[in-house]
């Protein structure tokens, strides 16, 4: 039996690090419940606390970066949960390309507005931002310069990372969400320009062109035959149109991509400007996440059209690489023969083809100031013979339609500039976001930016702002962890055998449901809290046996005397600001009685908690309660404003003494 209250006071500071993986994912994605729910058995509504937040949930189970795995709490015991790939094993039973499509967004939509909106660009961001808005009510038309929807997903991604199938079915979901038009073959500039959509009555323009321009890498030897550009590489293939390689092929990247990004970054302030429009530096963390995987795409692909040896040469050693040990290990599985340490310094050729590439070793990536500023060892010299070279080494965004007329301004890094929470340009009702904006970007930031783009417009056109989330708080009365869930190994990802990855088959297999099942055993739960809750009425309040902290098998627990505890002037400020929410905390002990009041508190590391519930169990006088919180929509869309996410969760700067959560005993 569960007792849901819904106006509950939380201290946001303190819920915010008590949802890692969930904070840590751009769309704010509540992984830990459906992790929860998939242990569990409750597939299906697992499925919904998955795509509920993400319209592209199919294509993330596949290949998103999964930032939440990366900030998972289980990590620090022993290996993060495999979020990504619990995901895909949800969609691939309910998600719309699956047998058994379950219509997440049945009911959901509002009544049509009197609003439409162009979204320029039909790749993750546009996609996003359209699925949203249209359940909101407005008429969206996306106009798509490709013959095909998806952007890099479909024209970037190779078909046996991403089956081309999966984006064709996430794509007509998303177009049967309300009233969305798609027009393929309609490119900004060529086609139509900003200023016409404005004439056409669209209320507001989304521009979500993506960065499908390949960068150049200025070393003597471009110029020759068998020498390629990695997105048009990509292209290409994607698209199906024949492209011819050599037999031994080298490919250019794993750093290079960063290298005119950061070192603009590094030398440029960033501009503020009075309309609230900011010129945003690109995330060097991003930019090498793209590149590693750009790089290890287009090696992989040129294995799979017939190459015999396919070298990678990138600048980082091998333990500066950027890119995830697995990525590097399945690269050199699969045949490719990593080069870490060199840079490239010129392009040998003979009658106009190329030959070989002669390198330098590397001798430091980053200067003292750990800036990226690559230097090399002289008299290093070295060749590999070759011949063809695809340099993967970044993309740009093309943004020549933007005319002066449409007000939309360009920073000296070519990237449209914005407002960071609206994500509206210097023109009013132009919208921008991805990787036109912040440079090159993780699938599941392009979500957020869709997302967050259409609260934007719909605050711009409506003059309203969205509400906050409402946190929903449970009270556990019986809460327990599978058995020996500590014990669990992570369970890997089954793959596709060597031997069988030809062609466009899909490497990776997935999960079944017993595997999903065990895997998902192994989270610890960070959605709930021991939270220490008597009340006099009930006579459970503590008595201050210590028994919770004999039993605790973290050591998380400490009982200790207040005049041990430093309460600050900031933490006593703070604490007088916002007393609704330390009522259990303080026990009714008002914030400029916290240095003069007599007694005992129970401090806990969260940190080191594993939510194994032995303190409520051991409790006698059952002052321990397990607690667990959810966030959900006030909202009958049910969306959730990422903006209200962020405001209600963003981390303030931290209290100068312990956080406590207990009671005192005067």
């Amino acid at each position: 039996m569960l007792k849901r209250y819904k106006n509950k006071k939380v201290d946001a500071d303190w819920l915010n690090t008590n949802f890692p993986c969930m904070m840590a994912c751009p769309a704010h994605t509540n992984a830990g419940r459906y992790v929860g729910l998939i242990a569990e058995g409750r597939f299906e509504e697992a499925y919904r606390f998955a795509r509920d937040p993400n319209p592209l949930a199919s294509i993330c189970g596949r290949v998103c970066a999964h930032p939440c795995e990366t900030a998972c709490r289980r990590g620090e015991i022993d290996k993060p949960i495999s979020i990504r790939a619990l995901k895909r094993f949800l969609t691939e039973r309910y998600g719309p390309e699956s047998k058994h499509r379950l219509d997440i967004n049945a009911g959901r939509g509002q009544k049509k507005l009197p609003f439409k909106v162009a979204v320029v660009g039909g790749g993750p961001v546009g996609l996003s931002a359209a699925h949203d808005l249209a359940l909101m009510g407005y008429s969206v038309t996306i106009f798509e310069a490709a013959p095909v929807a998806g952007g890099m997903l479909y024209l970037g991604i190779p078909e046996y990372r991403l089956p081309r199938d999966v984006v064709e079915a996430q794509v007509r979901e998303i177009l049967e969400t309300g009233d969305v038009t798609l027009k393929l073959n309609h490119a900004a500039g060529r086609d139509f320009m900003v200023s016409d959509l404005r004439r056409h009555g669209f209320d507001a323009v989304m521009v979500a062109v993506g960065a499908h321009r390949s960068r150049d890498l200025s070393i003597p030897g471009t110029d020759l035959d068998g020498v390629h550009k990695g997105i048009d590489f990509l292209l290409n293939v994607n698209l199906g149109y024949k492209f011819t390689i050599g037999k031994k092929v080298i490919v250019i990247g794993g750093g290079n991509v960063a290298m005119d990004v950061a070192r603009s970054a590094a030398r440029e302030v960033v501009k503020q400007h009075a309309a609230g429009i900011q010129d945003l530096e690109p995330s060097q963390e991003n930019v090498a996440a793209i590149a590693t995987r750009e790089m290890v795409d287009i090696s992989l692909s040129a294995l799979r059209m017939g190459a015999r040896e396919v070298n990678i040469v990138c600048l980082e050693r091998r333990y500066e690489m950027p890119a995830a040990l697995e990525e590097i290990e399945g690269a050199e599985a699969e045949g490719i023969i990593v080069h870490p340490g060199f840079g490239p310094k010129r392009i040998l050729g003979k009658n106009g083809k190329v030959t070989a590439l002669e390198t330098l070793e590397t001798k430091w990536v980053f200067d003292q100031n750990k800036r990226f500023n690559p230097a090399f060892y002289e008299g290093t010299e070295a060749q590999i013979e070759c011949d063809t070279i695809i340099m993967a080494i970044g993309q740009a965004p093309n943004l020549d339609f933007l005319k002066p007329e449409d007000g939309v301004e360009i920073s000296p890094r070519g990237l449209i500039a914005v407002n960071p929470d609206t994500l509206m340009t210097s023109a009013p009702g132009i919208f921008a976001g991805g990787d036109c904006v912040f440079g090159p970007r993780l699938i599941i930031d392009s979500v957020a930016d869709g997302k967050r783009a259409a609260i934007g417009i719909d605050e711009y056109l409506r003059g309203r702002r969205h509400p906050e989330p409402i946190i929903e708080v449970e009270i556990l009365e019986r809460h327990g962890m599978p058995l020996d869930y500590l014990d669990i190994n992570r369970q890997p990802v089954p793959m596709l055998p060597l031997e069988r990855r030809t062609g466009v088959t899909e490497v990776e297999i997935g999960y079944d449901a017993q595997s999903a099942m065990e895997e998902a055993q192994r989270c610890l739960h960070c959605w709930v809290n021991t939270v220490f809750e008597g009340t006099p009425e009930d006579g459970s309040m503590c008595i201050l046996c210590g028994g919770c902290v004999d039993v605790c098998p973290e050591n998380c627990l400490e009982l200790v005397s207040l005049d041990r505890i430093e309460f600050t002037p900031e933490t006593v400020q703070h604490i007088r600001d916002n007393q609704e929410c330390f009522g259990v905390e303080l026990d009714e002990v008002a914030a400029d009685e916290l240095n003069i009041v007599t007694g005992s508190a129970m401090l806990k590391d969260e940190t080191r908690c594993i939510r194994c519930g032995l303190c409520a169990m051991r409790c006698p006088v059952g002052t321990i309660a397990m607690e667990s919180y959810n966030l959900i929509a006030a909202e009958p869309t049910g969306l959730i404003s990422i903006q209200a996410i962020d405001s209600a969760l963003r981390p303030k700067p931290p209290a100068a003494a312990p956080v406590t959560t207990g009671g005192s005993s005067r």
